[in-house]
């Protein structure tokens, strides 16, 4: 791949891992590690435009569906792509049609675009993360697969150590933390050809002392309270935190003016 390529645009597509939960800025919305990715690439590039249209909560079909034609008219160079994870959380899901709509999303990307970019996402350690790891690991083999066969590529994050340490997890223990951003952002940087400014984003952080018994189960039935409860009750209900929000940036536009 070409060293510190010119890249003139950029488009992601995905849920709210590319929206950018958790990373909260002070006027409560999401930055997130493709806003970041764009940041560095805009100040590379004079004219540089960017489009995010990922929104929170979506499904594989509804990406499919709802941005991958959008994001092909736009011919971009770069293209992120990142769907499915929110599917294998489902109790009850169809890994053959996940595999199904992934491979129709990249089928339609790919000759969009001058480099297509996928994603093994990253897994917080715990009980969620060994319940539906078979899944993760069935979806991660397909983006490999596809990958090969399309000439995209793939950031490992899923592999990361760094990225699997809950402390680089918001309290809902499904977004990542803004650190937790900046590392994935430093890691497609690196993927698209980009000399690294952090060459050791997957190094695990240095250890800390154990949380005490007490504090751990607080932080569990918070976390029940506000984020598993929630989320079991719009499931039940058929809702979805993404329903009627808009694309984060739906057009591809300069970026030169969100430089930080």
């Amino acid at each position: 791949m070409q060293t510190n390529p010119t890249y003139t645009s950029l488009v992601a597509v995905g849920d709210s891992f590319t929206e950018g939960m958790s990373d909260l800025l002070p006027d409560g919305s999401y930055r997130g590690w493709a806003d970041l990715l764009a940041t560095r690439m805009a100040a590379r590039t004079p004219g540089f435009r960017y489009a995010n249209l990922a929104v929170r909560g979506k499904l594989i079909q509804q990406i499919v569906d709802e941005q991958v034609g959008v994001a092909a008219a736009m011919r971009a160079d770069v293209v992120t792509l990142v769907g499915g994870l929110n599917d294998t959380l489902r109790p009850k899901c169809d890994m053959g049609r996940v595999r199904d709509l992934l491979t129709e999303a990249v089928e339609r990307l790919a000759p969009s675009c001058e480099r297509l970019v996928l994603m093994r996402s990253p897994g917080r350690q715990g009980p969620v993360l060994e319940r539906f790891r078979p899944r993760m690991e069935e979806l991660f083999a397909c983006v490999d697969e596809l990958a090969r066969r399309h000439g995209a590529v793939v950031v490992d994050l899923y592999g990361a150590p760094s990225l699997a340490d809950p402390r680089l997890w918001d309290v809902d223990r499904l977004h990542l933390t803004a650190e937790g951003h900046r590392r994935v952002a430093e890691a497609v940087w690196q993927a698209l050809g980009y000399s690294a400014e952090d060459p050791g984003w997957h190094t695990p952080m240095p250890p800390t002392a154990p949380l005490h018994w007490v504090a751990r189960r607080t932080a569990d039935v918070r976390f029940a309270r506000e984020h598993l409860l929630p989320w079991i009750g719009r499931r039940l209900t058929g809702r979805s935190s993404g329903d009627g929000r808009p694309a984060k940036r739906p057009e591809l536009l300069p970026y030169e003016d969100q430089i930080l």
